[in-house]
């Protein structure tokens, strides 16, 4: 079908105003918070799952590959539209349908904000536990996608862990239930696929979520370290002692002046690093368990420790936490996320590696990552229009996921695949793994139409 007749055509699904295809526009879409770029064929606003199924079905009878995108937050180029590409943006499908108590359930749009979830449910006394640091922008369907993670995910898993039921929009424009309000349904875990895979089997046009009763009490502290590694370790031996915290966040010094330049959080700028430790639940043995933690980071040379006094200045503490991908700009015009993942024991020798990966490309790397669950986000610092930098950025990015590889660990955490990663998936699977994953890809999406380009490496 000529370019012209594909316009008309999904401008009667979802109305002229709703499809983008002038080269000023669609350049906007060209890019997520990856490094990759490439410009959609046009971009389709729709606001109900029935014209997400219809313009799925015409792109796919029209053999034409498409992407579902909300706020291009990505880090992995996941949301680039690949060989011109229809961008399907579900960020105006952005309501809250139903907040259930009794059931401890909630049903949203995948252009809700992870933020904006957390907000309505707070005065009902009850949160999502995912809470990625992207969550002011980050879409729930996003998150959906990518299985995201979060501060909080040590101690209450991951999105797939909240996940029990979702609308999905199969790559034939079908559309399907998954799961339910009921826990453990019969059957292949079809939802389980769809949780982590990028996009790449379907778009979730509705999702049932899992929501939680807030804690009785929350304890937040600040502990600062002379060394990285230390800090590293503290994570560790906590662990070891049995003592779930619900979040161990640690930053390096590099990052901890970004954010103070930024937004003024109250951390030390002389420590090497600092690590947020907060617990949750009943207020009866929080207390000793503090305790316990002082004293182990007072074991591995911790220089002094802080408790928030109020929670004006526990938000002080996390604000500058989440905007610390932010405060980057602060440092160099582009960064590379590296979200490798590593079994905790081995955090103070991941350290060590990636501390020497940046010596030897001579860039500039920054340390702040989800401690508790070994995942890692070194960022390396470079200026995208020098190209020499660029290849030497690609190389040492490869590098560092070889290094969580080696240790034990894969080579994403939260972040995805997508296709910056691609040349690392070797590094965790056989060929017989890929080509199985290739092989539940075709089943789904027999044409390659759904998100092609992502996740698997092509033979």
């Amino acid at each position: 079908m000529e370019r012209d007749q594909t316009l008309k055509k999904l401008q009667e699904i979802v109305g002229e105003p709703n499809v983008l295809w002038k080269d000023v526009d669609l350049a906007v879409f060209e890019y997520d918070a990856g490094l990759d770029k490439e410009v959609p064929g046009f971009v389709v606003f729709t606001r109900t799952a029935e014209e997400v199924a219809q313009v799925v079905r015409f792109l796919h009878g029209e053999g034409i590959s498409f992407v579902a995108r909300g706020s291009g937050t990505n880090l992995s180029g996941g949301t680039i539209p690949l060989n011109r590409g229809v961008v399907i943006e579900l960020s105006r499908m952005n309501r809250i349908l139903e907040i259930d108590l009794p059931n401890e359930r909630a049903m949203i749009e995948p252009g809700v904000y992870n933020l904006t979830l957390q907000n309505a449910l707070a005065p009902l006394g009850y949160y999502y536990a995912p809470d990625p640091a992207s969550q002011k922008v980050s879409t729930l369907g996003g998150n959906f996608g990518e299985n995201a993670g979060g501060p909080h995910c040590l101690k209450y898993g991951v999105t797939s862990n909240h996940i029990l039921g979702a609308e999905v929009v199969w790559p034939n424009g079908e559309k399907a239930w998954l799961g339910s309000k009921a826990v453990d349904p019969p059957g292949p875990d079809l939802l389980g696929l769809l949780v982590g895979s990028e996009g790449t089997l379907g778009i979730a046009t509705k999702i049932l979520v899992r929501i939680m009763r807030s804690p009785e009490r929350v304890l937040t502290m600040l502990a600062i370290f002379k060394n990285l590694e230390d800090a590293g370790q503290t994570v560790s031996d906590i662990i070891s002692e049995g003592i779930i915290p619900a979040t161990l966040e640690i930053m390096d010094n590099m990052m901890i002046r970004a954010v103070e330049e930024s937004m003024h959080a109250g951390y030390p700028l002389d420590a090497e690093a600092v690590l947020i430790i907060e617990l949750d639940g009943l207020s009866d043995g929080m207390e000793e368990q503090a305790q316990r933690i002082l004293e182990i980071c007072g074991k591995n040379g911790v220089v002094s420790t802080r408790r928030a006094k109020d929670a004006a200045e526990r938000a002080d503490l996390w604000a500058g936490r989440r905007g610390a991908f932010g405060a980057v700009a602060r440092l160099a015009p582009s960064y590379l996320v590296c979200d490798g993942t590593v079994p905790r024991t081995k955090l103070p020798a991941a350290l060590s590696a990636v501390k020497k990966v940046g010596q030897k490309y001579n860039l500039a790397v920054g340390n702040v990552f989800h401690a508790g669950d070994g995942n890692l986000h070194p960022l390396i610092l470079f200026d995208d229009r020098n190209a020499e930098e660029m290849e030497r950025v690609h190389k040492a990015g490869l590098e560092i996921l070889k290094i969580c590889a080696d240790l034990g660990g894969t080579i994403s955490g939260e972040h995805g695949i997508g296709t910056e990663k691609l040349k690392g998936m070797p590094l965790v699977f056989r060929d017989s793994d890929l080509e199985m994953m290739q092989s539940l890809k075709t089943a789904i999406d027999p044409k390659g139409v759904c998100n092609p380009g992502k996740v698997i490496p092509r033979a």
